[in-house]
């Protein structure tokens, strides 16, 4: 994950002051901000905030998120629009097209993004808050940034990411609870949390074509690779490039016992040689993340999608099976066909075996509110069964 560090410079009280700028998710600074306190009302700070200036925040921390909380209803309150304006989207309503909300979708969630972070919050080198009734975040920060040092400075770091590093923190600590590995999996923080589990099911229900050695591409927080230690599988190599998902994965499987069969190693998909079972869940939908922690959500191009299709045949031994965890609701979006999908498993020497297919009751899906409901309620996940067609015939 790339990490922004930037100086910022401002004067105060005729001197001129340099300080760190901490983004974990990659978001430049401001290009202005201001400083600001208990006396600044909500509106004042939204109108600044959509502006794109800064709110440099010296009052009490507890007043800080009040305004972050009043920021994000401002946010989400319906936009008054011009008459001429709302017969256009009413017209266009009459047959929406699923790329075009959901591209809306995206517009708004980082808009919505860019708002939130305006509010700012000095951070000691210490990984102190230095503002009246803030909380401790020293365990929070050090997981995410490190710890402390002679070279640790002081920095300015966005209330949102803040509050994102101490709920990641909350999660790492408490873990999600996989009823398949009867016990709980430990996120980091910046690496996917398995809290959707349709998929993890169809993993451990699956028929195993073999236990004697299997890959998990692309691994995470190692939960897939848990679960075929579970159920048996003798050795699994387990991969990322990520190195927050390494050390993850990595202290999931001590946790959980399973380090003598899982091996966690860095590798862009593949590691050397051959394997009867390879298993990939792949970031779902085929779109450009807007900041480097959604790339376990989003997949550019479906790049490691097809990456994973065009590598499997040669990594595959005799009669091994690759098994291709995917929601289909890119298909629903209109941002990848079926048939494209079909086709690429075809170019890649590969062919379906069986698909066996589960339906995801996420909160989401009976949100009729989101803009995406459609898509939603219409959702899949799939695990594709594959295998390659020069290890078992001509299909």
């Amino acid at each position: 994950m790339k990490s922004t560090h930037e100086i910022l410079q401002w004067h105060d009280a005729e001197q001129t002051k340099h300080i760190l700028w901490r983004a974990e998710n990659g978001v430049s600074a401001p290009k202005k901000f201001t400083i600001a306190d208990d006396t600044l009302t909500a509106d004042s700070a939204y109108k600044l905030a959509c502006e794109g200036c800064g709110l440099l925040w010296q009052g009490d921390f507890q007043n800080a998120r009040q305004l972050l909380q009043a920021l994000a209803r401002r946010c989400d309150r319906p936009a008054k629009k011009t008459r001429k304006a709302a017969k256009g989207e009413a017209e266009q309503s009459l047959s929406p097209v699923p790329a075009q909300l959901f591209n809306l979708h995206r517009q708004a969630q980082s808009q919505r993004a860019r708002i939130l972070s305006m509010v700012l919050i000095p951070l000691s080198a210490d990984y102190s808050v230095p503002l009246k009734r803030a909380p401790n975040v020293l365990e929070a920060c050090t997981e995410a940034y490190g710890a402390l040092s002679d070279t640790t400075a002081d920095s300015i770091v966005s209330l949102r990411e803040l509050q994102g590093l101490v709920g990641a923190h909350e999660w790492r600590k408490k873990g999600v609870v996989i009823p398949e590995l009867e016990a709980n999996i430990h996120p980091h923080y910046g690496v996917f949390s398995p809290v959707r589990g349709e998929y993890i099911g169809l993993i451990f229900n699956a028929a195993l074509p073999t236990t004697t050695l299997a890959f998990d591409i692309g691994t995470g927080t190692g939960v897939l690779a848990a679960v075929l230690a579970k159920r048996g599988v003798q050795r699994i190599i387990a991969t990322d490039q990520d190195p927050r998902a390494l050390v993850c994965a990595n202290e999931n499987m001590q946790r959980l016992g399973y380090a003598e069969q899982v091996e966690v190693t860095a590798a862009d998909l593949f590691p050397e040689g051959k394997a009867a079972l390879i298993i990939c869940n792949p970031p779902w939908v085929p779109a450009r993340p807007s900041s480097p922690i959604e790339y376990a959500i989003f997949d550019p191009e479906s790049r490691m999608l097809r990456g994973f299709l065009a590598g499997l045949a040669r990594h595959l031994e005799k009669n091994g099976e690759g098994w291709l965890l995917l929601s289909d609701l890119a298909e629903h979006l209109g941002l990848r066909t079926r048939e494209e999908l079909l086709e690429w498993i075809s170019q890649a020497g590969l062919r379906v075996v069986e698909r066996i297919d589960v339906k995801p009751n996420h909160p989401k899906t009976a949100d009729q509110t989101d803009l995406l409901h459609a898509a939603r309620a219409a959702e899949i996940t799939s695990l594709w069964r594959l295998i390659a067609i020069k290890n078992k015939g001509t299909p």
